[in-house]
């Protein structure tokens, strides 16, 4: 029996790698992006395939669709600070109510729904790793609250349409994720030291670099997203590499992996940046038996190869 899946965010970085997962899976999409962020570059190999459908649709607007729909996955908001934070309001609606829709949706579908939460809503706890029962540590009127907030609302109001209407709801925080797919203008660090090292243009790092974070393979976060929507499970999930690397480090190794001649270039700090950001993915490890296979170097390799092709376009 094909599943029916419904995608927001689906010509984006993890979308367009989650579905293309879904469709050599055999089963149907129906595709939601307005293209703001996503590309339609991205999607256009599948226009041909009988079990894809795209809908160009601005997810703050509800959202009739015609064909069955089983499970939603909804990962539609921009993701990357350069892109969240051109417009805060708007990507707090977003988030906040995007993401109402799609519940409205899930309802009236009586769908099966995972919403993409983020590592953002610990903020700068020092806690690490961080769990799921950290409640994190967020400055309201830190910049990039924007964001943060309206994803721990979107998680709220989620729980609140479970208990209400006995919806499938599941909630899976996403840490820093990287690999094929990423835009080349998408401005977070793992993209942005790669494409500068390759064109042997200055690599900014922030503060000393001394800060860290976890960058998970893509193709790691999809198994794991696949893994939590086919489980009984609903989370709060969190999905990311728990292997912690410094900024500073990871700049030194993108540099050597390129044969780069770029500079480092020292900027202040950004307000309410936190210093280590680690996931505990125990939970995902215990109850979806999930684990991340693919380490930093093979990751960067593989990403380092994409962005070569990609800057020859």
């Amino acid at each position: 029996m094909n599943i029916n899946n419904l995608v927001t965010g689906g010509a984006g970085f993890i979308g367009t790698n989650l579905i293309e997962k879904l469709l050599k899976l055999g089963e149907k999409v129906v595709c939601v992006d307005d293209l703001s962020t996503g590309s339609f570059e991205n999607i256009k190999k599948w226009e041909k395939n009988k079990n894809f459908i795209f809908h160009n649709h601005n997810i703050l607007n509800s959202l009739n669709i015609e064909n069955k729909i089983d499970r939603i996955w909804h990962l539609a908001c921009p993701a990357s600070p350069y892109y969240f934070l051109k417009d805060p309001i708007k990507t707090s609606r977003i988030a906040f109510l995007g993401t109402y829709n799609m519940l409205e949706l899930a309802r009236k579908c009586n769908s099966s729904i995972l919403i993409t939460s983020t590592s953002e809503i610990y903020g700068e706890s020092v806690i690490v790793p961080q769990e799921e029962s950290n409640y994190g540590d967020l400055n309201v009127k830190g910049t990039r609250a924007c964001y943060a907030e309206a994803k721990r609302l979107a998680e709220t109001i989620s729980y609140e349409y479970e208990r209400k209407y006995n919806l499938n709801i599941k909630v899976a925080r996403v840490f820093n994720t990287y690999g094929p797919g990423l835009r080349i203008n998408d401005n977070r660090v793992i993209s942005n030291f790669i494409v500068n090292s390759l064109q042997n243009k200055p690599l900014q790092i922030f503060g000393k670099g001394i800060q860290t974070r976890s960058f998970c393979f893509v193709s790691d976060l999809i198994d794991g997203l696949c893994l939590f929507m086919n489980s009984n499970f609903n989370g709060p999930f969190n999905f990311g590499n728990n292997q912690e690397i410094s900024i500073i480090d990871l700049a030194k190794l993108v540099l050597k992996k390129t044969n780069s001649t770029s500079l480092l270039q020292y900027c202040d700090l950004p307000k309410n940046e936190a210093l280590r950001r680690i996931p505990a993915i125990k939970l995902a490890k215990n109850n979806l038996k999930w684990t991340p296979i693919v380490g930093i170097n093979k990751g960067l390799d593989l990403t380092i190869d994409f962005f070569k092709e990609e800057i020859k376009k």
